[in-house]
């Protein structure tokens, strides 16, 4: 199973599996990851899974499509680095993918 590697906001790692097919943000879900509360449960309908993606893996992801953008222009913090964990599809390529949760007040 493809490999997550979280770091939270207070600087606490945590590696998760997930099943492929299913995405950073269920994974998250599962291992009950704090700051990826996914309210829209994975339908790209609000930013509450928003995560900032290790520069060493953004550019193997394909870009953000234009749902995901207008979600990221509302997110808190955002970065260039900020994508939607839930826009993330775990295999075998994205397998020891490395994300940071941002801090949400």
């Amino acid at each position: 199973m493809p490999r997550v590697t979280f770091t939270l906001p207070n600087g606490a790692i945590r590696e998760v599996e997930g099943e492929a097919g299913l995405t950073v943000m269920h994974a998250a879900l599962e291992a009950r990851i704090p700051g990826i509360d996914a309210d829209c449960y994975g339908d790209c309908a609000c930013a509450t899974c928003h995560v900032y993606v290790d520069a060493g893996w953004a550019a193997a992801l394909p870009p953000p499509s234009t749902e995901e953008r207008s979600m990221l222009s509302d997110a808190a913090g955002r970065r260039a680095e900020s994508r939607l964990a839930c826009q993330i599809t775990l295999s075998a390529a994205t397998d020891g993918i490395a994300v940071r949760v941002p801090q949400t007040t």
